[in-house]
């Protein structure tokens, strides 16, 4: 087919007679990189999972999520935007790193995530453990400089050294916060419970700037609250929103590795991301999806659906705040 022009956005594949779960499975059908002149935004996959504590299985979930995202369609209901339509979003494959080295994976994805950034385009990045939101982090700060951070998940993941190794996926936001990445007056983890040893965690993570939603609170609270809070805190620059999976109740994501049970569910989750409208986002990752453990592809929905929430949010932006 013709290449299209500079100025010409290419949405998902939309052939009659072509059914949704036949061809190449790239995120929502969407076109990849190399068939378009520029991607606005790219979602980008990084099977890594050198850095996970309890169950192992995160590398293969990229292709897990994209899989699941086949069905996932061009028009949001509720921000009345065509997230696909409005910029140029494109799948850009997988980053191949190596799985025997966590500091020279992580050098790696710093790398390829920068060269992304030059070119003017946002990643949304599928996981891989959380080991990967350093790198992304220093991308995205390298470019925009300290950011604010919005976590959702059930674990603090600012604690310091496991086993002797500085980098595995509880530790990214205390590197990040130690390296100046973040703005500490603005970050924000959502979604906590479980997976404290000792309340000097709690309070060490609150020296490094975090302030915290717990997941019991939506229950006192209720969404629309939560949002509110949420904003006020990271009002004031550019803001980066890392999902782990792991934040949804084990009902509606079991295919992870350290479930917490009494997490948020689905509906929570969009109800909240979906108030992150105008804040200024410029970048995200989903992560923790460990696809063995899997049941009827539910934890691959709920990590697709998470992405199209951002991309919609992204595209609502683009539209109404020109951002």
């Amino acid at each position: 087919m013709d290449s299209p022009r500079e100025d010409e956005v290419v949405g998902q594949r939309d052939i009659p007679d072509y059914p949704r779960y036949a061809g190449l499975a790239t995120f929502a059908l969407l076109p990849r990189i190399e068939d378009v002149p520029h991607a606005d935004v790219a979602v980008v996959g990084i099977p890594f999972d050198a850095g996970t504590s309890f169950r192992p299985g995160a590398r293969f979930g990229p292709s897990h999520i994209r899989e699941a995202s086949r069905q996932l369609h061009p028009y949001h209901q509720t921000h009345d935007v065509y997230p696909f339509k409005v910029h140029q979003v494109a799948d850009a494959g997988d980053l191949g790193v190596t799985p025997y080295s966590i500091e020279a994976a992580v050098a790696s994805i710093e790398k390829s995530a920068s060269a992304f950034a030059e070119q003017g385009t946002r990643l949304v990045t599928l996981g891989g453990d959380h080991t990967i939101a350093l790198p992304l982090l220093r991308a995205v700060a390298k470019k925009n400089g300290p950011v604010g951070v919005i976590h959702f998940d059930a674990h603090l993941d600012t604690w310091d050294t496991h086993f002797g190794a500085p980098m595995w996926h509880g530790s990214p936001f205390r590197r990040a916060a130690e390296e100046g990445l973040l703005d500490p007056e603005r970050c924000i983890h959502v979604g906590l419970r479980g997976g404290v040893y000792d309340k000097g965690e709690l309070e060490s993570d609150g020296v490094l700037g975090f302030q915290v939603i717990r997941a019991d609170d939506y229950e006192e609270q209720g969404s629309a609250r939560i949002v509110e809070r949420i904003r006020t805190r990271v009002v004031g620059g550019p803001v980066y929103i890392s999902v782990d999976i792991d934040v949804l109740d084990p009902a509606h994501a079991p295919a992870t590795g350290t479930p917490e049970v009494a997490g948020l569910t689905t509906r929570e989750l969009f109800a909240t991301l979906r108030g992150l409208t105008g804040i200024g986002i410029v970048g995200a990752d989903i992560v923790e999806v460990a696809p063995a453990y899997d049941n009827a592809a539910l934890t691959g929905l709920a990590a697709a659906h998470t992405a199209w929430e951002i991309l919609s949010v992204m595209a609502y932006d683009k539209t109404r705040h020109g951002i």
